[in-house]
């Protein structure tokens, strides 16, 4: 038996999120007694990228290097998985809860005629059948779902595990597959890519801000301190709507949810739509200077103050600690 993780990456670098799910399968394996742990990774990347799977619990990788998966076209991705997942001998598949983990799992459910769990938040109780946990309503509660299938599939969510970094080096085994043209009907015909060095589904730490900032010409104190922290920048969908800042920064239950390591909210307010889309976030910090903002209830540090006097204080410490 074993467990197989289906790899995501992005112009050739292995996503975090993946990593961490292949952590939560080699913790898997090990309290399941389920066997190796191998990944997955489809179209370009490198073996160098591909070598990160050891550290983070796998044994091996077996990389399909069709150049027609480049496109992450969801069926093609499906039907390439599904015939690993075969081939392997597995039991279960992991991977990253994510809009292309999502449509892949979907399909592979039907495929592997397997029960699947998605938002994933720890490791399974087999005591009494198997039973997993998962994050529902926003994050807002957990409900516990029974999986009677042969086959699994486990969708994890960001920041729900910890990554490994301590596995051994990990075996790459370059694999072709004859996946049907029927599963290339789609095509991708253009791209359009949000610009920035650090984008909001993939950061670590999201610095964003309000209506509090008082204007466009502000933000570069934001830009500024998310720079110094290797950050993404946000804002709230008051600040979007306006035009302060492009759609694709605004975070929130209708913009982009995001689950990073550290969330600063500078001058937000902390309407419940905009706590939907953080609430998974590790650490919450909120700069403002309503003491009364809902946002500090859900904060796990507060500083109440003039934004433009602290971040430039808050930018220097930063600097200073480099």
């Amino acid at each position: 038996m074993s467990v197989l993780v289906y790899i995501e990456h992005a112009e050739g670098s292995v996503k975090k999120t993946s990593l961490e799910a292949i952590s939560y399968a080699k913790a898997l394996s090990d309290k399941l007694s389920l066997g190796e742990v191998i990944a997955v990774a489809l179209g370009a990347i490198s073996t160098d990228e591909l070598s990160k799977a050891g550290p983070a619990g796998a044994s091996k990788v077996i990389h399909v290097g069709d150049q027609k998966l480049n496109d992450g076209i969801i069926q093609a991705h499906a039907e390439a998985v599904a015939q690993v997942y075969k081939k392997v001998g597995a039991s279960t598949l992991v991977l990253a809860k994510s809009s292309l983990g999502d449509a892949v799992a979907a399909r592979l459910a039907i495929k592997l005629d397997a029960g699947l769990v998605s938002n994933v938040v720890e490791l399974p109780d087999a005591t009494s059948g198997y039973k997993v946990k998962r994050s529902i309503y926003t994050g807002k509660a957990f409900a516990e779902t029974m999986v009677n299938t042969e086959n699994k599939i486990l969708a994890v969510k960001k920041n729900a595990v910890d990554l490994k970094t301590d596995g051994p080096a990990v075996v790459v085994e370059e694999v072709t597959l004859e996946i049907p043209a029927a599963d290339f009907v789609t095509s991708i015909t253009s791209t359009d890519k949000a610009t920035g060095e650090i984008l909001l589904p993939e950061a670590d730490i999201v610095v964003s801000g309000g209506r509090g900032m008082k204007g466009p010409e502000n933000w570069g104190m934001i830009e500024e301190l998310a720079k110094e922290l290797e950050a993404a920048t946000g804002c709230s969908k008051p600040v979007s709507d306006i035009g302060w800042r492009p759609h694709h920064e605004h975070v929130g239950q209708t913009g982009v949810k995001v689950a990073p390591t550290l969330y600063i909210a500078v001058g937000i307010s902390g309407a419940i739509q905009h706590l939907a889309g953080v609430n998974s976030s590790k650490c919450i910090v909120v700069i403002n200077k309503d003491p009364e903002a809902p946002f500090f209830k859900a904060a796990d540090y507060g500083i109440v103050g003039d934004a433009f006097e602290i971040l430039p204080k808050l930018i220097e410490a930063v600097k200073a600690q480099k």
